[in-house]
Order: structure tokens, then C-alpha cells, then sequence
């Protein structure tokens, strides 16, 4: 699933072929339709009327018929941060269930569209199966209505948004208790929720599982630069910062903090902080930690999701390296950013 003509090129560097790939987003421009025909991908995931007649007139000029699914959206509450819910009816995405119809037969009347499924997205990090079979039950029925309208569906895509354990995503008895937070049901159980469900229309069906795969398989590794309290708080202020993990600041998303070694059981509570000349530059705030001091190294857990792809050059501070670790092997995929590269 990519939203933008770069994540397609990525994609495709990344070998991943052009019939395996989705393209969604509301905002997709004319010569990022184009790259996405020329490449013959699986479906570009139709947003709006208008986006209709764009990829139909891009079509009609490039000599193809362009495969599209379209996006509805069911009203249906993810039950996660506001910000990244996306299947209520004030969010941007997809078109309205009432309409959604009008526009397969409006799509089905375009000379150089060949519609051929339908994809819904409710939202991310969603932590429970009941929104996943509410929206699975809604994109049934909506294929069985469509059909019986004429209209040949065949495709669904589900989308995606399954939730990974942020709080306590590690568990050691040194460690300070964390705080109450939902226990996330392990993938299976999102699938075999839904699945039953959506298995009954006969559609070729896609997940996206995005988060679940990659969360986990990232941490951010940071050093202390100083102490310090002023009475009222006491900070603890690392050389990373929001330009390196935003879903803290963005969000008030929670990432579970610890020492990279273990050496101290005594605790305090803290804000951890960044460098950057912001208030709302925080890695976490009001945190019981295991005490820390300069040139310690503290680990931010389950940052492979929305982490490097978030990061900035803010400030104009230099995005960190990467490091790939399988096994015993160690390696530099992506080289620490110097300063002439700011350029």
C-alpha cells in the first residue's frame, strides 16, 4: 500500500511487484496517477468524483484502462487517537457509505476505468477486534448491495490499522512498573475476527498490516546529555528529539523508555527531553525511569513504525544512522547525515 509516487518508487526499488501494489491517499496528482499507470500497478484506490474523472482522463491520454478500488468510508470508530482514525464521517477519507452507489455506477460509466473493488481503512493502532468485524460486516454487506446493483465486485481491500503493544512492550523486574495500559490482541485475532465475516462475498481479499510488522523491530538509542531540575520538575535531557521521533509531541504517543544497561533499580520520575527549541520536544514527560546520568544510553522502544519516516532536519540537526541487526550481524543501512548534506 503506498500513498505517494515516492513510496511507489521505493516499492519497486525495494522489489515488490507492480501487481502486488495499492495506491491510496486523497490527494494523489495528476503525474502521480500517471507514474502509477505506467507501471501497471494492481488498483489506484479512488478517493472522491473528482479523483474519478482525473484518473479517467489520465487513462483516456496514456492509452490504458486504469484498475480502481474505492474508498468508503463506514462511520465506524476505530477507538484510537483522533488523529490517526480515519473511518469517521469528519475525516477526510474515502466517500460517504450513502453515496457510495452512485459513485461505483459513475465510476462504472467512465470508458477508461475498470472498477474492480472496493477498500475501506478505519484508522491506526486500533487495539480492538470489535471495530475490524463492525467494518468487516459493513463491507460485506456493501458488495452484496453493489452487486445486486450490477456492478461485478470482486476486490476487497481491508486496510488496515492493527495496534502493537506500546506500554510494557519489555517486562524486566529492575525495571519501573508501567502504567495500566490495554493489552493488544495478538494479529491473529484481528484476522480470524474479521475474516469469517468477509470470507462469505468470494472476493480476493488484502490485509495491510503497516505497524504490526515493523513497531517492534525498531529502537531508538539515545544519550544523556544532562540533568537537571528547576523545583518543580526534574529533566532529563537526551540528544534525541522530536526531529527524530515526533509521535511523542505529535500525538502524546507513549514509548516505553529504559536503560540500555541496567544499572541502578532506584527510580525517579522525570521529563525526558530533547534538544530542540521546543516546548512540546519530549521523548516522555512525568515518566518514572531508572535514575539516569550524563553519557548514559536510554533505549525508546517500538520506534520502527512512524519513526525514521517521521524525522526531520529541525533545527537543522542531522538525522541519525541506522543500524540493521540480525543475529550476530551487524550493519549500516543508511549512514549518519553530515553537515554538508543540509545543503
Amino acid at each position: 500500500d503506498v500513498v505517494s509516487a515516492g513510496e511507489l518508487y521505493l516499492a519497486l526499488k525495494a522489489g515488490f511487484s507492480p501487481d502486488r501494489i495499492t495506491f491510496a491517499g486523497v490527494g494523489k496528482r495528476d503525474d502521480e496517477i500517471e507514474y502509477a499507470l505506467k507501471n501497471d500497478i494492481f488498483s489506484i484506490n479512488a478517493e472522491s468524483s473528482q479523483e474519478l474523472q482525473v484518473i479517467s482522463l489520465v487513462a483516456l491520454r496514456l492509452g490504458k484502462k486504469a484498475r480502481i478500488s474505492l474508498r468508503v468510508n463506514p462511520d465506524i470508530d476505530a477507538q484510537s487517537h483522533p488523529y490517526i482514525t480515519t473511518g469517521l464521517k469528519q475525516n477526510k477519507f474515502g466517500i460517504p457509505a450513502e453515496e457510495a452507489l452512485k459513485l461505483f455506477q459513475y465510476a462504472g460509466s467512465l470508458s477508461h476505468l475498470e472498477v474492480i473493488g472496493v477498500h475501506a481503512h478505519i484508522g491506526s493502532q486500533i487495539t480492538k477486534v470489535e471495530p475490524f468485524v463492525e467494518a468487516a460486516a459493513f463491507l460485506a454487506g456493501l458488495v452484496k448491495s453493489l452487486r445486486e446493483a450490477g456492478l461485478p465486485i470482486n476486490h476487497i481491500d481491508f486496510g488496515g490499522g492493527f495496534g502493537v503493544q506500546y506500554i510494557n512492550a519489555l517486562a524486566c523486574e529492575g525495571l519501573p512498573k508501567e502504567p495500566e495500559g490495554v493489552a493488544v490482541p495478538p494479529l491473529h485475532l484481528f484476522v480470524e475476527g474479521a475474516l469469517p465475516v468477509l470470507k462469505e462475498t468470494g472476493c480476493s481479499l488484502w490485509f495491510e498490516p503497516g505497524r504490526s510488522i515493523v513497531a517492534n523491530a525498531g529502537i531508538l538509542l539515545t544519550r544523556v546529555l544532562y540533568t537537571k531540575e528547576n523545583g518543580a520538575k526534574k529533566f532529563v535531557v537526551v540528544d534525541a528529539g522530536m526531529n527524530d521521533l515526533l509521535r511523542p509531541s505529535l500525538y502524546n504517543a507513549y514509548h516505553q523508555i529504559v536503560p540500555l544497561k541496567l544499572q541502578t533499580y532506584e527510580c525517579e520520575k522525570v521529563d525526558v527531553v530533547g534538544p530542540i527549541c521546543e516546548t512540546g520536544d519530549f521523548l516522555a514527560r512525568d515518566r518514572s525511569l531508572n535514575k539516569s546520568k550524563r553519557n548514559d544510553t536510554l533505549a525508546v522502544m517500538t520506534a520502527g513504525a512512524y519513526g525514521f519516516s517521521l524525522s526531520s532536519n529541525y533545527n537543522a540537526r542531522l538525522r541519525p544512522a541506522e543500524i540493521l541487526v540480525n543475529g550476530d550481524k551487524v550493519r549500516v543501512i543508511r549512514d549518519r547525515q553530515t553537515m554538508d548534506q543540509l545543503q
